[in-house]
């Protein structure tokens, strides 16, 4: 089918450039690789590459056009055995078009029930680094009267990963122990007899190998799912993480997309030691190219999951071991899909901010509930996606408190509390009444003595301090 040629980004804040010249005219051959245009801004200038071999079917946008948007068409390619025929009107055929919509992020396809009537949004630029910011993105309307069926956060994990691979085909799950074993912690269950050893797959145990191969599949098309037993495992694959998986869209400018996601446990367990109990929300939410998503519960585990295979980016899906067997309700509709990067109040309060994710939202909503009984009314904000982070919620959360406590599992210097505190008294330092205060594991490899590791990690008793700390109470 024939391949679209779209404008890429210059650098990460580029939003539109002029095609300056074609190199190539329709009819000619071109190979992967072949130099066919070349744009231009006011800073730079930049040879547009082929990226697949074939004919240049179709010039979309003539030589000469400024102002053209990031990620517009400008030319497409007929591969080999194709005509002309192949395009109808200078557009791909009805069933690419299809394959495309099917495969949109949810930043960039409205809800099924709504997709008939919704005008189509605006393509997201693509090979920038920084993620697009989604506060605009609504949550997704839940009618009255949904029924809501209580599931455990591993049935909810699974269901989305079944959900996502019945939708499209390209999607195949990959790990250790994913298949015959069921997957380490279940979380796969079931998945192996319902689509096959071709799409679900037992890897051996190599996390570079296997992390490789899955980012060498997203690049030719495919989305994988990467099990990682535990994200500890994952530090072998670093280099395949931040140096493939997260720069080749921006180095492409664009022309590549990476589908994929890595997901597995992440943080402290229970009694596994130092090498098996690390945070790493703080290591992932650093890099530019990855978005990183802690859910805390069944259905933003199940919602942004499913948001998370769609996307054209590098996901990193941290969930927690602990939480992989707490159950809450999930909306039982066709199709549940939560936006990436956008916060969630749990808790409305207005005496003070707790900003929590994952299995700080343990804590964070439990000390609520003491705070509660001192006449201290908590608002409780789960942040869900740590990158791109939803600190507007966080900012119009203060305004109305004036005081914020973050918590959470990893340690405390660099941390994602770390980057709120930084954030809240560079954008809205007038609002805050008191400093902010961050409750975080311990500075300390952890424990494997279980009465030790309880002391390195958070708890209730910390953060409710911390409240009274900064409400001055």
């Amino acid at each position: 089918m024939p391949t679209e040629i779209l404008m890429p980004a210059l650098s990460p804040t580029m939003e539109k450039g002029n095609l300056a010249k074609w190199l190539k005219k329709e009819g000619d051959a071109v190979k992967s690789g072949d130099v066919i245009a070349e744009i231009e801004t006011d800073k730079a200038t930049m040879e547009v590459e082929a990226v697949d071999e074939g004919t240049l079917g179709k010039i979309l946008v003539p030589e000469g056009t400024n102002d053209v948007a990031v990620n517009t068409p400008i030319a497409m390619i007929l591969a080999e055995g194709e005509d002309a025929s192949a395009l109808k009107d200078g557009k791909p055929s009805p069933a690419r078009q299809q394959k495309a919509a099917e495969s949109a992020s949810p930043a960039e396809k409205p809800d099924a029930a709504k997709q008939a009537e919704a005008p189509a949004p605006a393509p997201a630029p693509t090979g920038t680094a920084k993620p697009i910011a989604a506060a605009a993105m609504p949550e997704p309307e839940v009618p009255e009267g949904t029924e809501l069926v209580t599931m455990t956060m591993r049935e909810a994990l699974r269901d989305a990963m079944a959900e996502e691979m019945r939708r499209d085909p390209d999607v195949f799950v990959m790990g250790e122990e994913v298949a015959e074993y069921q997957g380490a912690y279940k979380v796969t269950q079931g998945l192996l007899d319902e689509f096959g050893a071709r799409r679900v797959i037992d890897t051996p145990i190599t996390e570079h190998g296997f992390t490789g191969v899955g980012i060498g599949a997203a690049f030719d098309g495919l989305k994988p799912i990467v099990e990682f037993m535990t994200f500890n495992f994952a530090m072998q694959a670093m280099d395949q993480l931040i140096n493939s998986a997260a720069k080749t869209r921006y180095m492409s400018g664009g022309q590549i997309q990476l589908s994929i996601v890595f997901r597995g446990p992440n943080g402290a367990a229970s009694r596994v030691a130092a090498q098996h109990s690390q945070d790493y929300s703080a290591w992932y939410s650093h890099i530019p190219g990855l978005k990183v998503i802690a859910p805390s519960n069944a259905a933003d585990a199940k919602g942004l999951l499913k948001a998370a295979i769609r996307d054209p980016n590098p996901v990193i899906f941290l969930e927690n071991e602990i939480l992989y067997g707490h159950s809450s309700p999930v909306p039982k509709l066709d199709d549940y899909v939560l936006p990436i990067g956008r916060a969630r109040v749990a808790r409305p309060g207005k005496d003070v901010t707790i900003v929590a994710w994952s299995m700080g939202m343990t804590y964070a909503l439990k000390a609520a509930e003491e705070l509660a009984k001192d006449g201290i009314d908590a608002e409780v904000i789960d942040l869900r996606t740590l990158k791109p982070m939803d600190t507007a919620t966080i900012i119009e959360s203060l305004k109305k408190t004036g005081r914020v406590v973050t918590v959470e599992e990893g340690w405390k210097q660099s941390g994602v509390g770390a980057e709120i505190a930084a954030v809240l008294m560079e954008e809205a330092f007038d609002y805050l009444d008191a400093p902010v205060v961050r409750v975080c594991g311990k500075d300390v490899p952890m424990p494997y003595a279980a009465n030790l590791e309880k002391l390195a990690l958070p708890s209730v008793v910390e953060v409710v301090k911390a409240v009274k700390a900064v409400t001055y109470r």
